[in-house]
């Protein structure tokens, strides 16, 4: 070191909680509103907004570190439409303090990107499959893609190594429900996990109804009676999928079962926009721009406080509050998954 360089510490600053004692741990940086498919859960419309940098998304995720955050998970829409993600994910893994990057993806480009995006320092990644019925695949997805495509970028992931590779397969009555142990039995043993999440109603367009939903226990008692499960321990408070594992070793399943057991009360996420709008609720009806105080200016110090302040008023528990929260919406529209991922 010069004689000239000195080393300016950062300020230190009290992690804030919300209104609920929830600490502020993962930010989910959606880098891309468009998709290359449409999900009827999901279903982007055909606008889109201004996005942000590369370079902005990096220092909101530096200031979002110094409040707590420690996981980053770049969504979309589909994030691999992204020119150039892989440098983004360069820049993300060299911010001190951050623990873990992830990315989800609907796999069609990951064959692709595999190999790049593990040399950039991406460790782990989550597939969004709802089934590997080529025909219910196809309807789900909206007719864009194959899934043996989807299944190539795993194969691809896999021999990266990214790991672990989890599956995400949003599972809806009467649509997909039928083809769970398929999905099952094609990943069992290859160290991929398949999570099954229960039909939520995230925006505003994807007809949701109660009906459609398959609880958690259903589905584990299915796969259960097919291949006995016995449960695991969470990895760490906040977790939001139970895992299982299969007692014959070969591997594990989890559940996500945000509608018959809500687990609002250990939320730590927080969910940037691809055009910088902060929400602190998958389901929000509203956010907070982040993008117009980067562009009007605001220094660090200046963003910190807004980005604290946001959080320290923090309420959300939606899913906790699902029937009395609907009965009372009224006109007020959620914003769509597509926008900040899910």
């Amino acid at each position: 070191m010069s004689d000239r360089e000195v080393i300016v510490p950062l300020r230190a600053l009290a992690a804030p909680r919300d209104t609920l004692a929830r600490p502020m741990r993962d930010l989910r940086i959606s880098v891309m509103d468009r998709c290359n498919f449409r999900c009827p859960y999901c279903m982007p419309r055909e606008t889109y907004h201004e996005r942000l940098s590369f370079d902005e998304i990096v220092r909101l995720a530096r200031l979002f570190v110094r409040l707590g955050v420690r996981k980053l998970r770049l969504t979309g829409g589909e994030p691999l439409l992204r020119a150039n993600l892989p440098d983004l994910i360069g820049d993300l893994t060299d911010i001190p303090g951050v623990d873990d990057v992830a990315l989800t993806t609907n796999g069609v480009l990951l064959g692709r990107y595999a190999t790049e995006l593990k040399a950039a320092g991406l460790q782990r990644i989550t597939v969004s499959l709802d089934s590997v019925d080529a025909e219910v695949f196809a309807r789900m997805s909206g007719g864009f893609a194959g899934v043996e495509e989807v299944l190539d970028g795993i194969e691809h992931a896999r021999r990266a190594e990214l790991r672990p590779i989890k599956i995400n397969a949003v599972i809806q009555r009467g649509v997909n429900d039928h083809t769970v142990l398929d999905l099952v039995e094609r990943f069992r043993g290859t160290g991929v996990i398949v999570r099954f999440i229960e039909y939520m109603d995230v925006g505003n367009r994807n007809h949701w109804r109660s009906d459609l939903v398959v609880p958690s226990k259903e589905l584990a008692a299915r796969i259960g009676a097919r291949w006995p499960l016995e449960p695991r321990e969470p990895e760490y408070r906040g977790e939001v999928a139970r895992r299982y594992a299969f007692t014959d070793g070969q591997g594990e399943v989890g559940f996500i079962s945000s509608v018959s057991q809500p687990f609002c009360g250990d939320c730590t996420r927080a969910r940037l926009s691809s055009d910088g709008v902060l929400y602190t609720c998958l389901f929000a009806t509203h956010g907070t721009s982040l993008r117009d105080a980067l562009r009007g200016g605001a220094s660090d110090d200046q963003l910190l406080e807004l980005i604290r302040g946001v959080w320290l008023g923090r309420s959300d528990r939606y899913s906790e509050q699902r029937a009395s929260l609907r009965r009372a919406a009224g006109d007020e529209r959620k914003v769509e998954m597509f926008y900040i991922g899910g």
